[in-house]
């Protein structure tokens, strides 16, 4: 049994950006995410370390800028497996510093981004660090290339991929930070990076122990995500001749969802493979219940794709077909205002297998909405409900009938029951279901989805909670045991756009209404309101017959009868 080496070795950049080394970035890594605040956490922690003294640069006090891990033999040639963003940020900063001090010194630092080619022997310019393929000339003509960061300022970002816009702000930060500080005091820090700044090189010339590498320092707390990992580990074993195309795939995908909801896709994957609550770490799930990597370009094509595809439609409420169209994307923007993600597995799976029939997703998706409704009102903790959506999404699997009785597609009755108990009693004082319920109850009031663009709707007490005791409010409700039995049920509840002043709230009746029920223009764009400035008083006999009425309509919106 042969026995792979690893070796770790701390080098200065001098040597790291050296002919000892020819980094290169493999396609299968995401691109370059590195945004303004970590740029700039990095010249500033540089800047401190540096100091304001004028004591020679080999008597500064080394910095540690990390580890890298590499896949690298006795050659140069060295595929970054982590490091990629530490290694471009120091490469676009080099190249700040190369623009802003004087030729004697600018010229030097050039051969740390690139070695010249040679005319004569007719060989091209060797960068020390190339980018995956998408990137690669961009880096070499806007940041390695001498002149290139001075023609990058006129580029638009809207003409840029979301890597190539980390880059060009970066470049820009570190321009209008480098502008601050003295000639001296650039050409110091330009000396201290490339003498007396230090990485640290992990590298072994074996795929697996690179990667195993890799999700160590990822469980140790470096700042890698499970997605960037998998991607390592599905898109790696690809031949060569597909890996490019399936890497583009990969990185399409996470660049339409964006990278929080590309990763929060994995967890719905994993949801539709294991149909139970996660018990160990996603990473060993992923592995365990999807094996991706049996046969990685499967799993891209039919499982990691199409489940793209569909959570996008579904966040975006963007379906598109012949028919039912509106009805469809109806249903979506519904679920999105559900207050957890357990629905999104079955939903995406259901989806991405009938997603040209829209019947059979106006029939799912109607009864989804109503399960997953239902499960928030009643305030189902996050056990039952995956356990409940994995019921369904095992249905969904085998094809069976999703719409008989004992489906757990389906409400029970003594379900049913629960919600309506939970909807005709202190709805208020349910704080996380009052302004849901409402709003849906308000939409169907209005015969049609109603679109409210307010930043702060609230949930509003007709009869106040704390009436004076010489107003009308204690006169048609005598006892406060009477005033208690109402106050908070939806009955004597309203929605409101937008901040009134606290002391309007307990306005005798016609006062209420006019001043704190209505807008400047004197209509209230919520029905649940306007029905309340139609009434002439406010007595248990008004809120009983709204609240039967509320009810009934809400039973009628989650069928509930």
């Amino acid at each position: 049994m042969s026995l792979v080496k690893i070796h770790a070795t701390e080098y200065p950049i001098y040597k790291v950006f050296s002919n000892d080394f020819v980094f290169t970035i493999p396609l299968y890594q995401r691109p370059y995410a590195w945004t303004t605040e970590q740029a700039g956490e990095l010249i500033e922690d540089l800047l401190t370390a540096l100091g304001g003294g004028n004591e020679p640069i080999d008597d500064v006090n080394p910095y540690f800028l990390g580890s890298i891990v590499l896949i690298k033999g006795d050659k140069p040639d060295a595929q970054v497996v982590d490091g990629q963003q530490r290694l471009t940020t120091l490469t676009i900063l080099l190249a700040a510093l190369r623009t802003l001090v004087q030729p004697e010194y600018g010229t030097p630092l050039t051969k740390f981004l690139y070695e010249k080619g040679d005319p004569i022997l007719d060989t091209p310019n060797r960068y020390r660090l190339t980018l995956a393929k998408r990137d690669a000339d961009f880096f070499k003509e806007y940041i390695q290339n001498e002149g290139g960061i001075s023609n990058l300022k006129d580029i638009n970002a809207a003409a840029l991929s979301d890597s190539q816009k980390n880059i060009k702000e970066n470049a820009m930060l570190f321009l209008n930070r480098l502008e601050k500080i003295s000639e001296s005091q650039r050409v110091r820090l330009a000396q201290f990076i490339i003498k007396q700044c230090f990485l640290v090189t992990v590298s072994t010339p074996d795929l697996d122990s690179a990667y195993r590498i890799f999700s160590v320092l990822n469980e140790r707390g470096l700042d890698l995500s499970l997605t960037d990992i998998l991607k390592a580990e599905i898109i790696g074993p690809i031949p060569d001749t597909q890996k490019e195309a399936y890497t583009s795939k990969w990185e399409d995908t996470q660049e339409e969802l964006g990278r929080d909801e590309f990763q929060n896709l994995f967890t719905h994957i994993r949801m539709i493979y294991r149909k139970k609550k996660l018990s160990s770490s996603i990473l060993k799930e992923f592995r365990e219940y999807v094996h991706p990597t049996d046969n990685p370009q499967q799993f891209i094509d039919k499982t990691l794709c199409p489940l793209a595809d569909a959570l996008d439609t579904i966040k975006t409420a963007t379906y598109q077909n012949d028919k039912r169209t509106e009805e469809v994307n109806q249903l979506f923007k519904q679920l999105n205002h559900i207050d957890n993600s357990d629905w999104i597995p079955p939903a995406i799976f259901y989806l991405s297998n009938n997603h040209n029939n829209p019947d059979r997703l106006v029939q799912f998706f109607t009864d989804l909405d109503r399960l997953a409704a239902g499960l928030m009102i009643r305030r189902a903790n996050i056990n039952e409900r995956l356990e409940r959506y994995g019921r369904l999404i095992a249905v969904i699997e085998r094809g069976e009938d999703l719409y008989t009785p004992d489906s757990p597609l389906k409400i029970t009755s003594e379900e049913k029951n629960n919600i309506l108990k939970m909807l005709d009693g202190d709805l208020y004082r349910v704080k996380k279901i009052r302004l849901y319920v409402l709003l849906r109850l308000d939409a169907a009031l209005s015969e049609g989805e109603a679109s409210y663009n307010f930043s702060n709707v609230t949930v509003e007490h007709v009869l106040p909670q704390n009436p004076a005791s010489n107003s009308m409010w204690v006169k048609w409700f005598s006892s406060v045991e009477e005033r208690e039995r109402y106050i908070h049920r939806i009955g004597n509840l309203v929605l409101l756009s937008s901040g009134k002043n606290s002391q309007a709230q307990n306005y005798d009746f016609d006062l209420k209404k006019q001043k704190y029920f209505t807008t400047k223009t004197g209509v209230s764009p919520f029905a649940l309101t306007t029905q309340v400035l139609n009434e002439q008083e406010w007595t248990p006999e008004v809120i009983e017959r709204r609240q039967k009425k509320l009810i009934d309509k809400l039973k009628e919106v989650l069928r509930l009868e």
